[in-house]
């Protein structure tokens, strides 16, 4: 039997099976195999998960930062042990190549190391009295049982993101994992009992997305969501909190633009931009989503980025070599043709790739070619909504200015991307680009160590840097008179 045959929910330090028995199954989306199963919970189990979660708050929040920053250690020390595990079924069940998957495990036990040691820089603060007979103290506390909504795309580096600081804040936490990628963290679960957290401090529900958020942000137990995900969710999560004004914070969509201007070293841009842009097979709210390359180099940067792409192997995630996995599902490979249709109605042009792949190996995944479009407008799908794949669409520009205008041109500010030997332009463009990250001949921006969030509808509050244990603390003013 698979290992990953009916895996249970972590309730309240138990594993909890659903109430009806209800099993989903999870399908590897290069094959078309089952990769496992799990327990399906709904709104009840959710509500037990915020009740273990809210039993086990004073305790933890009572403990030291100290001692609950030993935790933390022992998690990321898991996880560097079973590294290996895990990066396999984040690929076998997302689909990104394996030595993606590993970095992202990489990236889960930062966030742990991380937050283990922010965990005592909690700091509070004085402040001199207007009157002698008074002393001000501020200090910061918990805020108190806090949910955690996660994406596919980055299953256990996404989740790391929001519970470590949750934790070491001293909140107790109930997760909830995408429906086609709950295994990865369940499994995370299972090994984490070794580290012998406390009952209740961490949950991991399953369920209908619209459940497990309809509880957490009906029950008063529940002080805080943390969501990443699509801005049209957000939209709707927002609504919601405004009924019980609960805590949000929010980390959603990008239209991530990379600016490519005449002084960029081209061997250093292509390489970055490709890098930017099919990472993970372009499924990332900061994947570059619309490219603008300066029309003096314009030929040679799109001929020379062209032949990278033509390059690309495309394939099952776990075989050696691939460079670009399968879409995760059906719709996605169908939103991605879309957006490279209405390119060739309206008047572009694709220079490669931009088919669904269906022969051989490829005839049971959700494979795409990657693909490169020139002559693209800003009126285009692909240039004001998230293709969420490997579809690359350059257009040019001659004026700064314009460029700017252009890249600003969007509902989104998570992430922009330029590419400069000028450090004066470097500034000057990055302050002026409306995006909560921009990167500056590089391709990978997000590091645990420093804030990351949205301008615009990209998103509220900063995951993060010394910033992401913030979203997880209130702070209370003391006044004391002598």
């Amino acid at each position: 039997m698979n290992d990953l045959d009916g895996m249970r929910m972590r309730i309240g330090g138990e594993w909890v099976a659903s109430d009806e028995s209800r099993i989903r199954e999870v399908h590897d989306p290069a094959t078309g195999e089952v990769v496992g199963s799990y327990h399906l919970g709904n709104r009840d189990t959710t509500r037990r998960a915020i009740e273990a979660a809210e039993d086990a708050f004073e305790e933890w929040a009572g403990r030291t930062a100290r001692e609950r920053a030993g935790y933390l250690v022992r998690i990321a020390s898991i996880l560097e042990e079973h590294r290996s595990e895990f990066a396999e079924i984040i690929t076998r069940e997302n689909g990104k190549p394996l030595s993606e998957a590993d970095g992202e495990v990489g990236g889960a036990i930062a966030h742990f190391q991380w937050y283990a040691e922010e965990a005592s820089r909690v700091y509070g603060r004085t402040i001199p009295p207007t009157d002698p007979g008074k002393r001000h103290i501020v200090i910061r506390q918990p805020v108190g049982v806090v949910a955690c909504i996660v994406p596919w795309n980055f299953p256990i580096v996404l989740w790391a993101r929001k519970v470590a600081p949750a934790l070491a804040a001293g909140c107790t936490v109930v997760a909830r994992s995408a429906s086609q990628t709950a295994l990865s963290v369940l499994r995370l679960l299972e090994h984490i009992e070794e580290a012998e957290l406390p009952s209740g401090v961490l949950n991991q529900v399953t369920g209908p997305a619209e459940e497990s958020s309809d509880e957490f942000f009906a029950n008063p137990s529940c002080r805080k969501v943390t969501f990443t995900g699509s801005t049209e969710v957000g939209r709707k999560l927002l609504a919601k909190s405004a009924w019980t004004v609960t805590n949000l914070s929010l980390e959603l969509g990008g239209q991530a633009p990379a600016i490519v201007f005449d002084d960029a070293d081209l061997d250093v841009a292509v390489e970055k931009v490709f890098g930017a842009k099919f990472r993970n097979g372009g499924r990332s709210c900061i994947a570059v989503n619309r490219i603008y390359v300066h029309d003096t180099i314009g030929d040679e940067f799109i001929a020379r980025f062209t032949d990278r792409v033509e390059s690309t192997v495309v394939g099952n995630g776990l075989n050696a070599g691939v460079e670009l996995g399968p879409l995760i599902d059906s719709e996605s490979v169908d939103k991605y043709l879309a957006h490279v249709l209405d390119i060739v109605d309206r008047g572009g042009k694709i220079l490669y790739g931009g088919a669904r792949l269906t022969d051989g190996d490829y005839s049971r995944g959700y494979f795409v070619e990657p693909c490169v479009a020139v002559d693209v407008d800003e009126a285009m799908y692909c240039m004001c909504d998230e293709t969420f794949g490997p579809l690359a669409p350059i257009a040019r520009f001659t004026d700064t200015d314009d460029v700017i205008r252009r890249a600003n041109q969007t509902i989104y500010g998570l992430s922009a991307y330029l590419y400069t030997r000028s450090l004066e332009r470097a500034f000057s463009v990055g302050e002026r680009l409306q995006a909560g990250t921009v990167a500056v001949n590089d391709d990978v921006p997000s590091t645990t160590i420093a804030p990351f969030g949205g301008f615009k509808q990209s998103g509220l509050g900063r995951e993060c840097g010394a910033e992401g244990i913030e979203a997880f603390l209130e702070t209370k003013h003391i006044s004391i008179r002598i």
